[in-house]
């Protein structure tokens, strides 16, 4: 199991014409795909169109949108985490590269979220709010011991519905982020590799939980290592002399949190896994939803057979960082099946509309600034400037309201029923 199927090389012919299941699939997802605003694209940015040394080169061109395709990326990085570009850069790249559809994927926070969102409006792009958790799984649950994992979770344009719940996971995984980084150093300073805190936590940048790729960044610039692959199968890779671990929840755990707050998950790169059977039917158990199987690559042999073994949607994404090099490909590399992403689209949308019930719902009970605020972070940013909270609450939710049913296509009868709600609570105040 692991082993790479290659793609043939094509061979010029005509195009098969869509099955019409196809067709169908085709017309659902771009319709949900196509915001209901859009700006015309922007010129490119000096970042955007020097950053051409990535592998398949410019490979996403060909999938712009048109003909039979839909372009989704669902795994990516931004310098919030450890990628190299900010969200807005990101978002330029994969608009070149013909993406219409991006999943942020940050480790451990999605404070770049707001950022992709805004960048993304410009082009008329659709961003789905994400994260990628730190996760260990342990049969027994003992904390230290066993394998560490990395879940995705994709959640509708309104966000998790109990945001402080998954912040409050995700601050303690950062914090965990620099003792570990700290403890990785001591080891590395006693290997002969001596590396400064400053250094690592400068590459970071500010605010950002340092992790193993900016240590590995540091190793590279210090002239310890040639290159990053180096510095993980080295010293900082999962067996590695120098590694260490942080305070990342069980694996279980953190699939239920991510079903709880109204997100779909789906467990990243199984490849890497020593045991990916058990790992699998363990998350399965918790309620996993997806497996990553296809990457820019080609799809990873044994993986599909597993996600059909246990009932998962079979996903991929490129996981882009922007650090450029023969050894990664570009963003948008994996062209998913409109079937997929179909599937994908009905699995979640009822979910996402579930979870913007509980938040606008949540609001009415407690209509403040501070929820609001809440309410509307990961979505259209709105000026609500001297908003008050008995005044013009259901101004603001009705605007919230029209524009994620655009989005998200909740049924009429569904809508009125939240308006009605809304407006008594907000209206007894």
């Amino acid at each position: 199991m692991g082993s790479r199927k290659k793609a043939k090389p094509s061979r010029s012919r005509k195009k098969a014409k869509p099955s019409p299941d196809q067709a169908v699939a085709l017309d659902y997802v771009r319709a949900w795909a196509h915001p209901a605003a859009s700006a015309p694209p922007p010129e490119p940015s000096a970042a955007d169109a020097a950053g051409d040394d990535f592998l398949p080169h410019q490979a996403a061109r060909m999938a712009s949108g048109g003909g039979g395709s839909v372009l989704f990326e669902l795994h990516s990085h931004s310098n919030h985490s450890d990628g190299f570009l900010s969200p807005s850069e990101l978002v330029e790249r994969a608009h070149r590269n013909g993406v219409k559809v991006l999943a942020l994927t940050d480790h451990d926070t999605m404070a770049g979220i707001p950022e992709a969102v805004s960048a993304a409006h410009r082009f008329g792009m659709r961003i789905i709010p994400g994260v990628e958790i730190s996760a260990l799984y342990s049969p027994k649950e003992i904390a230290g011991t066993g394998e560490h994992v990395h879940i995705l979770a994709y959640y509708g344009m309104c966000g998790p519905s109990r945001f402080d719940d998954l912040e409050r996971m995700l601050s303690n995984i950062r914090d965990g982020r620099y003792l570990r980084a700290r403890n990785m150093l001591a080891k590395l300073d006693r290997l002969k590799v001596p590396i400064k805190w400053e250094h690592v936590t400068k590459i970071a940048g500010e605010g950002v939980a340092p992790g193993r790729l900016h240590i590995a960044r540091a190793m590279v610039e210090m002239g310890h290592i040639e290159n990053i692959r180096q510095a993980f199968n080295k010293y900082i890779g999962d067996d590695g002399p120098a590694y260490a671990t942080g305070s990342e929840p069980f694996a279980e755990t953190v699939v239920q949190l991510i079903n709880r707050t109204g997100g779909i998950s789906a467990l990243a790169h199984p490849w890497a896994l020593k045991n990916p059977d058990a790992v699998i039917r363990a998350l399965k158990g918790a309620g996993l939803n997806a497996l990553e199987v296809y990457r820019s690559d080609g799809k990873v042999d044994g993986f599909s057979e597993l996600a059909e073994k246990y009932d998962l949607l079979k996903i991929g994404g490129s996981d882009f960082h922007g650090r450029g090099g023969k050894d990664e490909s570009d963003i948008g590399t994996v062209k998913l099946a409109i079937t997929t992403l179909c599937s994908f689209l009905k699995m979640a949308r009822p979910i996402w509309c579930s979870a913007m019930k509980d938040i606008l719902l949540k609001f009415a009970e407690e209509p403040s600034t501070t929820n609001l605020g809440k309410m509307v972070m990961f979505g259209e940013l709105i000026n609500f400037n001297g908003f008050s909270s008995t005044g013009s609450g259901m101004d603001i939710v009705n605007l919230c309201l029209s524009s994620w049913l655009s989005n998200n296509g909740m049924e009429e009868v569904e809508l009125e029923e939240v308006r009605l709600k809304l407006a008594h609570c907000v209206g007894k105040r």
